[in-house]
């Protein structure tokens, strides 16, 4: 089996209600940079990274696909993932302007579309030729209600709903109003809500400066919060790790980090209690599997971000022993061939070949803004 050709595409798809926002972003657009990796027999392989709906940073990372990676890429048997990874990773043009951001999202979802090939090619979901358990019960945590825009009292609404009509048993609200005090009140009555039982978790999006997220990040052990995500800016070493000493809350971080050696300095600074790869930034599966096991041999829980709407690493999760929980968010479900779903609190296990990122025939003609 050869690759014979490379296929780019956006996706713009709306998010929930016409737009949402956090500390930091606002959003009305979930962006799907990626490509399709066409053979000589005929199997394709899809991979996507996620971003903010920004068409002309969209087009760079589309454009590093094709015309720093693709030459590499054409010709070459894709079942050998590993070996074409190491030789994107380590191509000049890539080491002198690559290793974060544009370049390593590019790489990313090429590598997420040769392991969608490569177990294809098996005639195997993506967990089954990891050597995962169709048995293991990934919970998900529901995201798409805890909304910085919404007022309390939609906040309080959409979360009751997701634990009492929706089923899910955890839920993450966001951080970041102007006054610390109002998140709290807004934390108090979530945790009111959903009553004891249900995991809550919190997400300030780097927006919290050290002094306010001691002085208000002790409080969240009141809520029984399971952990304060991005506290802090997100490349700060030192004052995360100074931050998890000096409250009990754990934290979260890791989405904004684009390779393994950038999640090195937290976890062993301390600083990090939940690792947070996102298989969209890093470099895709390849790379998420080596930060999975970073975080094992420091026995730490691997609880990824949402940046694939859930479809490659959901099948990670199961194949991989530090992972127990997987953020849920729906924008993008309607987009694949087999969507990701959450029944009682738990995603089901996917069954087709492959990594689960195929797309449909009609995402494309609705959603893809390439031209």
């Amino acid at each position: 089996m050869k690759i014979t050709q490379l296929d780019p595409f956006i996706l713009h798809v709306p998010v929930t209600r016409g737009g949402i926002a956090d500390s930091t972003h606002s959003v009305t657009h979930w962006g799907m940079p990626g490509v399709v990796i066409r053979t000589d027999v005929g199997l394709s392989g899809f991979g996507y990274c996620g971003t903010h709906a920004h068409l002309p940073s969209d087009k760079l990372i589309t454009s590093a696909m094709t015309d720093l990676f693709g030459p590499l890429l054409i010709g070459q048997d894709p079942r050998k993932v590993r070996h074409l990874y190491r030789a994107m990773d380590r191509e000049p043009v890539n080491i002198w302007i690559g290793r974060a951001g544009v370049t390593q999202m590019a790489l990313s979802a090429i590598d997420i579309a040769l392991w969608d090939l490569k177990a294809k090619a098996a005639d195997q979901p993506l967990w089954q030729l990891l050597g995962g358990d169709p048995e293991k019960r990934i919970v998900g945590y529901n995201t798409d209600g805890g909304w910085l825009n919404w007022p309390t009292d939609q906040l309080v609404d959409d979360c009751k709903r997701m634990i009492e009509v929706e089923g899910f048993h955890a839920v993450k609200m966001k951080l970041g109003k102007p006054q610390p005090m109002e998140d709290l009140r807004r934390v108090e009555a979530v945790r009111r809500a959903i009553g004891d039982d249900a995991r809550l978790m919190v997400d300030a999006n780097g927006k919290w400066h050290l002094a306010d997220a001691m002085q208000y990040g002790r409080r969240l052990r009141d809520y029984d919060v399971t952990w304060f995500e991005e506290p802090l800016w997100h490349d700060d070493v030192t004052n995360h790790a100074t931050l998890a000493k000096a409250i009990d809350t754990p934290i979260a971080l890791g989405e904004l980090l684009y390779n393994v050696d950038q999640f090195r300095p937290f976890i062993e600074a301390g600083a990090v209690h939940y690792v947070q790869p996102d298989v969209m930034r890093l470099g895709g599966i390849t790379a998420w599997l080596q930060v999975a096991e970073l975080a094992d041999a420091h026995r730490l829980p691997l609880v990824p971000h949402h940046g694939d709407m859930m479809q490659a690493q959901i099948h990670l999760c199961i194949a991989h022993r530090s992972c127990w929980m997987l953020e849920y968010i729906p924008w993008t479900l309607d987009c694949f061939e087999e969507p990701a779903r959450v029944v009682d609190g738990a995603y089901t296990t996917p069954t087709q070949p492959g990594a689960g990122t195929t797309l449909r025939d009609d995402a494309l003609a609705r959603f893809n803004v390439l031209t």
